[in-house]
């Protein structure tokens, strides 16, 4: 999902060749008479000037959408669905409901969003972390989020060379990423529940993941966030290098969804309806049985030119959504406590401001469009949103685990109480909470830290109580599973600081949470 950036001054000289290159063109054709039969002239009018002219589609067929995508396992509901890329009389889009479906594959970025701007495609890949950052450009087109299509399973990585074993390994290292794609929003996270930012790392930008696995495999950078297959990749041909975290287990990051224009929404909502619910059939027979993901994974090596075992893997690298996932994502399902597309707008669009890019993002209100997916009930448990994670029982084996990354957290107790107040509670919302929710996949491990006024046993003990009100906070207030939490009361053994003045001790005075892959 690379994203290629054209300047100001690119993009006005572009318009300008083009908009020169077609007038003087057309005035070539009209003065040699080769446009007598199609363009009205003094001798040669026809009556029909108030017609409106045939839409601009590759399609050319007002009775078929036309939906831009690029070469991700993530679409395959509806390409399976449709069965195949071009429109076709096959389709199940065609026999349920009467339309034809045609995906129109657009990797380059600049172009996908031109086509998207001039009617070429209807509906429009987009990722949900990525869209605050779109939201101003599309204010003449008012862009809305119709469904969701997947989140990434696997699909995006952070790959390290043998030198980086955790987030904290990565500071002052040479990260490269594309800004501002679902890389960038990856990296963004993870150095997040490490303690870092991106002042603590070099940044190298590049175009796109494929060009960051390219730089990475060159040597000029110690790490880079990647797509699949290019992980894997990377890890073959750079000795010692491994994958330091993906999004098999930071599973509620990346959200792939579609975008449609108000106007066209409002126009076709009752033939979006219908595209949604066979798409989410579609995804429901691919999530519930093998040999529809093999049919479907056929369907993309046909459909976007690549090798089968590439794209099977494709499909194994993302969690296709179900309607009741996206009822979640929507917060129609308002018992759901996991992370909607709302909360990762919101987290991104304020991520992003930050460093001064999502200038024109709207709020959440204006730009989601709930009416496609609550206009559809599709029931049956292969239509259910995702269930929980199923953690096993701690082992030994997992207290001493190495952690993925460190957030030192700063939790006020009163002296010889374990007890969370409100403000830590707000505390562990505001630092940790949404880490916790968008690396679902990751057991966390809770380290209470103490100072050495007292004794060694009882501020194990304590230090422990501690770090056990944490988890236990998390589980009743956020619906988090129970084994999901590996608890360490460190008393005073692990200072980060100076035991000999106040200062050192209320550092020491703090509780570690750990992220620890499954």
């Amino acid at each position: 999902m690379a994203r290629r950036r054209l300047t100001p001054l690119s993009r006005i000289l572009i318009v300008a060749l083009v908009v020169g290159g077609a007038y003087f063109g057309f005035n070539f054709l009209k003065s040699n008479g080769y446009l007598d039969s199609i363009v009205p002239t003094e001798n040669n009018n026809n009556n029909n000037n108030t017609n409106t002219p045939p839409r601009n589609n590759n399609s050319g067929d007002d009775n078929t959408i036309d939906i831009g995508v690029v070469t991700w396992g993530g679409y395959a509901g509806g390409q399976y669905w449709n069965k195949g890329f071009d429109a076709n009389t096959n389709s199940n889009f065609y026999k349920d409901y009467g339309f034809k479906v045609k995906f129109h594959v657009l990797d380059d970025f600049n172009a996908s969003r031109e086509a998207f701007k001039s009617d070429e495609v209807d509906l429009l890949w987009n990722t949900i972390d990525a869209f605050p950052n779109e939201v101003g450009l599309m204010e003449d087109y008012d862009a809305q989020v119709v469904f969701q299509a997947d989140w990434s399973r696997g699909g995006d990585a952070v790959v390290v060379r043998r030198e980086i074993k955790n987030v904290a390994d990565l500071k002052g290292k040479k990260i490269a990423v594309a800004p501002l794609t679902p890389s960038h929003t990856f990296l963004l996270w993870l150095l997040d529940a490490g303690d870092l930012d991106v002042n603590d790392v070099q940044i190298v930008e590049m175009p796109s993941a494929i060009d960051a696995a390219d730089a990475f495999k060159s040597g000029t950078v110690s790490a880079a966030v990647v797509w699949s297959p290019d992980d894997a990749d990377c890890v073959a041909k750079v000795p010692g290098a491994r994958v330091l975290e993906s999004t098999k287990n930071a599973s509620h990051i990346i959200a792939d969804i579609f975008m449609a224009k108000r106007d066209y929404i409002q126009k076709n909502k009752a033939k979006l309806q219908q595209l949604y619910e066979g798409w989410m059939k579609g995804a429901a027979e691919i999530n519930e049985s093998d040999a529809a993901k093999q049919e479907a994974a056929q369907i993309l090596a046909d459909g976007l030119g690549m090798p089968y075992d590439f794209c099977y893997d494709a499909i194994n690298n993302v969690r296709l959504t179900t309607h009741g996932d996206n009822m979640d994502f929507f917060g129609i399902n308002t018992s759901y406590s996991g992370v909607t597309g709302e909360d990762l707008y919101n987290k991104m669009k304020n991520v992003y401001q930050v460093h001064g890019e999502a200038a024109g993002a709207k709020s959440w209100r204006l730009i989601a469009n709930k009416d496609v997916v609550s206009g559809v009930e599709l029931t049956g448990a292969q239509h259910a949103a995702e269930g929980k994670k199923t953690f096993t029982n701690v082992t030994e084996e997992d207290k001493t685990k190495e952690a993925i990354s460190t957030k030192a957290v700063s939790i006020s107790f009163r002296s010889g109480e374990y007890k969370l107040d409100d403000n830590a509670k707000t505390i562990i919302d505001l630092q940790f909470t949404d880490i916790a929710k968008a690396f679902s996949n990751s057991r966390i491990r809770i380290e209470g830290n103490t100072d050495n006024v007292g004794s060694r046993t009882s501020n194990i003990a304590l230090s422990q109580r501690r770090a056990q009100s944490v988890a236990d906070y998390l589980i009743s207030e956020h619906n988090m599973p129970r084994n999901r939490f590996i608890i360490i009361g460190n008393g005073p053994d692990k200072p980060v600081a100076s035991n000999d003045n106040e200062t050192g001790r209320a550092q020491n005075r703090r509780t570690d949470f750990e992220l620890v892959a499954n």
